[in-house]
């Protein structure tokens, strides 16, 4: 458990499956903890400043997510092909790969924060945000639409490090990040000692400032030559040949993740059609909801690199019984977070909710959206062993027929067609992830993405 920490190179390739799963998992596991108990403490303090300043928080997060689709799609491209390439034993063309990766990451979020950013207050307005909403909410949405370089680029170099398989390094960033940003949270929203109270923005300060802070260490290690990888001034000159290698699988990773974010945006939109308490509780809910499945993320992670690294070194079998192992860890871990949040929702909820409406909203989310948990904890893993083997397409379409198809009509015939209000939106997201999971099971034991090349 200890050697996991430290840093120190292996080679996943020919370890002991099972050592060499511990290895990746604990600091991956370990990182996205780290953004678990973020994604809590920011919600908390915003949570002190009224339902407006939540529902801004959950309005503008979905909205993030697009930015995150983005980011998250190019850096399940860049992993795989790192992971790929240190696998074929050429670190050289993995720190190459990258390199562009970088580039081409700096570039797409320029273009998004300058389109989103300046248009904060109408974008607010279109997901059904209502003027109080928008008054107290736009300076927020503004720096987090206009600064998302930070959440971009932190995602993408964190990938890349874990392809590699210095997960460590992805630990120890968002550890530093996230650490920063639950410290200076407080002091920007409630004005403590020398700091300016700025309100639900103090939340988007502190995280740009603690994200950035994070990607200033990342380049640091990187630069340093402390990864496994080293990308200097050379790597970062566009060669299209590396970068077309990137963006190939690139491009479907970021469909892929563009679908799946697109329709929490239509549930969102669904949900503002009942007021801002439904959107406050569904925001709670989701945040205490993202606590839970980031470390099973991690979990689903280190699967993937060990896909991507076995393949490469000509290791099928070993790239499937990783995925088998993680799967199985992993619908315990969050079934047991299912029982915990099923039985404890009201004292969860309400530590986050004062006003009546939003708690009860809070309250029937988080049960309902909890019971789909053991299947979901399968699906991430399935889709993390497609996107390792760089076959991004198959989650693509899986995601496009269980949550466009599936989630979004189901979410507005229930809470429209059937008349139960918001708590069939809620009751969609366990059946997509039911969905989702049986269809992602089918075709990993086809083993199609065995025989994908990158």
């Amino acid at each position: 458990m200890i050697e996991a920490f430290r840093g120190e190179h292996h080679d996943y390739t020919r370890a002991p499956l099972q050592r060499a799963i511990i290895l990746l998992a604990v600091p991956m596991v370990m990182e996205m903890l780290m953004e678990s108990l973020f994604a809590i403490s920011d919600v908390f303090w915003v949570s002190h400043l009224g339902k407006e300043a939540v529902a801004v928080v959950g309005l503008t997060e979905s909205v993030m997510a697009l930015v995150y689709a983005v980011a998250i799609g190019l850096a399940i491209a860049a992993s795989a092909v790192v992971a790929r390439r240190i696998g074929e034993k050429r670190p050289g063309e993995a720190s190459e790969a990258a390199g562009q990766a970088i580039i081409l990451g700096l570039g797409l979020a320029l273009c998004i924060g300058a389109a989103l950013g300046l248009n904060a207050r109408a974008i607010l307005g279109a997901m059904g945000a209502d003027a109080a909403t928008i008054a107290q909410g736009a300076s927020f949405t503004r720096i987090m639409l206009g600064g998302n370089a930070t959440v971009f680029l932190i995602f993408l170099i964190n990938a890349i490090f874990r392809g590699a398989g210095d997960p460590v390094f992805s630990m120890r960033t968002l550890w530093l990040a996230n650490g920063l940003n639950i410290i200076l949270g407080p002091c920007f929203i409630f004005g403590l000692g020398p700091f300016p109270r700025l309100g639900v923005t103090g939340a988007a300060v502190a995280t740009n400032l603690g994200r950035g802070i994070g990607v200033l260490y990342q380049l640091w290690n990187l630069a340093g030559g402390r990864s496994r990888i080293r990308v200097g001034l050379r790597n970062l000159r566009p060669n299209l040949t590396s970068m077309a290698a990137v963006m190939r699988p690139a491009w479907s990773g970021m469909g892929q993740f563009l679908i799946g974010t697109t329709s929490w945006i239509g549930l969102f939109k669904i949900l503002s059609l009942f007021g801002s308490s439904a959107l406050a509780g569904y925001t709670i809910a989701i945040r205490l909801v993202i606590s839970a499945l980031l470390p099973a993320w991690g979990l689903s992670n280190a699967a993937s690199t060990l896909v991507g690294q076995n393949l490469g070194a000509g290791h099928p079998e070993r790239s499937e019984g990783a995925v088998r192992t993680a799967v199985r860890l992993n619908v315990m871990f969050l079934g047991s977070i299912a029982v915990v949040f099923l039985a404890a929702a009201p004292w969860i909820v309400g530590a986050f909710a004062r006003d009546p409406e939003v708690y009860r909203n809070g309250v029937a989310a988080l049960r309902i959206v909890s019971l789909g948990f053991p299947l979901y904890a399968a699906g991430m893993c399935y889709e993390a062993a497609f996107n390792g083997a760089g076959d991004t397409w198959t989650p693509t379409r899986l995601n496009f027929y269980w949550q466009w198809l599936g989630q979004v009509p189901v979410a507005w015939f229930l809470s429209r067609g059937l008349g139960l209000g918001p708590v069939g939106v809620y009751i969609a997201v366990p059946a997509s992830f039911a969905g989702l999971a049986i269809a992602g099971g089918v075709l990993f034991r086809r083993g199609g993405w065995k025989r994908k090349r990158v």
